[in-house]
């Protein structure tokens, strides 16, 4: 028997929505999370290459759209037996995302990998900034 594979990031049907609506605005755009305080914890959404990664930021994954999803090495040790899910609900948050602008703010939902899952995972571990082109990313 073979099993899905097993993935670091998904989206929820509503948080598509509006990537989409602001991937037709703005063109191609990509989603960063630092870990840091207030909203330094959500995920941000910025046009892709205006925003530097780090050499060590961590790749988890690409969300619809080819937007990847980049996390800080230092979140990324704290949530690596973790799925994460993007999605969206109204209201506004305190950054530069994207997203604030229509009055509503993308937030990550998480639940805890299974063993299997972590070993899976374990076996391909997500690239990082300096693996994948130093620390810029472009369009």
């Amino acid at each position: 028997m073979t099993s899905a594979p097993t993935h670091r990031i998904d989206i929820t049907r509503e948080a598509a929505h509006l990537l989409a609506d602001l991937i037709a605005r703005h063109g191609p755009v990509m989603f960063h999370q630092s870990g840091g305080c207030c909203d330094g914890s959500a995920p941000m959404c910025y046009p892709r290459g205006e925003f530097r990664v780090g050499a060590a930021d961590v790749l988890l994954g690409n969300l619809p759209g080819d937007t990847p999803f980049w996390m800080s090495a230092d979140q990324f040790e704290y949530w690596r037996h973790t799925h994460l899910t993007v999605d969206v609900v109204r209201g506004r948050g305190s950054g530069f995302s994207l997203e604030a602008p229509e009055g509503m703010r993308f937030l990550i939902r998480s639940r805890l990998l299974a063993d299997a899952e972590v070993e899976r995972l374990a076996a391909d571990p997500p690239p990082t900034g300096d693996q994948v082109g130093g620390s810029t990313v472009g369009p």
